[in-house]
């Protein structure tokens, strides 16, 4: 065991994995190492810890390149299964986002069996090999006179297919009630009056920027697992919040810190990437992400011990409150109190119910471990700090 302060680098932790020597570990497990040997041994010990989440990330979408036939065209408007994306790029470059819903209904019921459906859906029909239709109109020009296209198209039949996420990874987030006296339907989900519900996001001890709160590992180029495959770090997300209040352990007391990033949709798997439908709300995508954390140093390690235990909620009222833009907190919990599956608001017993899965959150961190096992992911260096301090 370590006893003395411990320096590693990136490099260094490379080269042991190249070797098959370094200690990997989720960061299910690095609480109990944190806590029993103390955060300098438990640096000396582990190299990697690595983080997971599922869970509905609304700020996602999908850049795809439909590919030119002759007569060639530059796409005015574009829809893949009728949900439309934004054509105003290049001419046969297209982006849909995740929360997009099918045209002309949008908590349709167009789609019999589905209360929603739209570009989360989607991507994930083109990530399981479906036929999607692609219907595409254009004004014309001299250079590209064709003014539409219509046909079926697989993954396999897009030059070019990339989520691209302006939001993913949030850094802790709201527990959502509603204390009025009628059902709310949020991006929470329904919420029943008088809190009889409190619906919560994050996977908690497994959340990858809980276990690094200042980010002092994570950045631009940053390599992820996002989706089943490997994505990168692009920067910080749109509304990253850098400067939150913080508890001891370093964790915001509120929704913080962001990612913006990127990946190969055919290189990933539909196991870890769902189109979801949230009743009365419209449509997302679910979505598995997990960073590796390198253990540089002591201070490294103490974060990543971070538990349940360690992680303070708002609960807010999404009734009245969060639609009227007040921020009011109505009292803070623990994540343990939110796991344990009730608790207490404004004197009623609230059944807590979670937007992310633990289990699948687990496979991610633990899918992510055995690859950085078996020699197949190395870590990268950020190449830009993302400021979180």
């Amino acid at each position: 065991m370590a006893s003395h302060k411990v320096n590693k680098t990136i490099k260094e932790i490379n080269e042991r994995i190249r070797k098959g020597l370094a200690v990997v570990v989720n960061a299910r497990d690095m609480i109990d190492i944190v806590r029993d040997l103390g955060k300098v041994a438990a640096a000396g010990e582990v190299d990697v810890v690595t983080t997971g989440t599922f869970s509905p990330m609304c700020s996602s979408g999908l850049l795809f390149n439909f590919g030119q036939e002759p007569p060639v065209i530059k796409g005015a408007k574009v829809w893949l299964n009728g949900v439309p994306a934004h054509a105003g790029l290049a001419a046969v470059d297209a982006y849909m986002g995740c929360t997009e819903p099918v045209k002309g209904d949008p908590l349709n019921k167009v789609y019999p069996g589905r209360f929603s459906y739209g570009g989360g859906h989607v991507i994930e029909d083109l990530l399981r090999g479906k036929s999607v239709h692609l219907r595409v109109e254009a004004y014309g020009t001299d250079c590209y006179p064709r003014k539409n296209i219509e046909k079926d198209v697989r993954l396999a039949d897009l030059p070019t297919a990339m989520l691209l996420n302006p939001r993913n990874a949030y850094q802790n987030y709201n527990c959502a009630v509603n204390l009025g006296k009628k059902i709310v339907y949020t991006y929470m989900g329904p919420l029943k009056p008088k809190a009889k519900n409190a619906n919560y996001a994050t996977a908690g001890h497994l959340s990858p920027l809980l276990n690094d709160p200042y980010l002092r590992t994570i950045g631009l180029g940053t390599k992820i697992f996002l989706g089943g495959g490997t994505g990168y770090v692009l920067g910080p997300g749109t509304q990253h919040n850098p400067k939150p209040p913080r508890n001891e352990r370093g964790v915001p007391e509120c929704a913080a810190g962001t990612l913006m990033v990127r990946g190969d949709l055919k290189a990933m798997n539909p196991r870890f990437v769902r189109g979801v439908s949230i009743l009365g709300y419209g449509c997302s995508l679910a979505l598995g992400l997990g960073v590796p954390i390198p253990v540089l140093n002591e201070d490294v390690a103490w974060y990543a011990g971070v538990s349940d235990a360690d992680i303070a909620v708002p609960v807010k009222d999404y009734g009245h409150d969060y639609p009227n833009g007040v921020g009011r907190v109505l009292k803070k919990v623990s994540f343990e109190e939110l796991v344990s599956g009730e608790i207490e608001v404004e004197g009623v017993r609230s059944a807590t119910v979670p937007l992310t899965s633990y289990t699948l959150s687990l496979e991610v961190a633990d899918t992510l471990k055995q690859w950085i096992q078996n020699g197949s992911f190395t870590l990268t260096e950020p190449q830009e700090a993302i400021e979180s301090q």
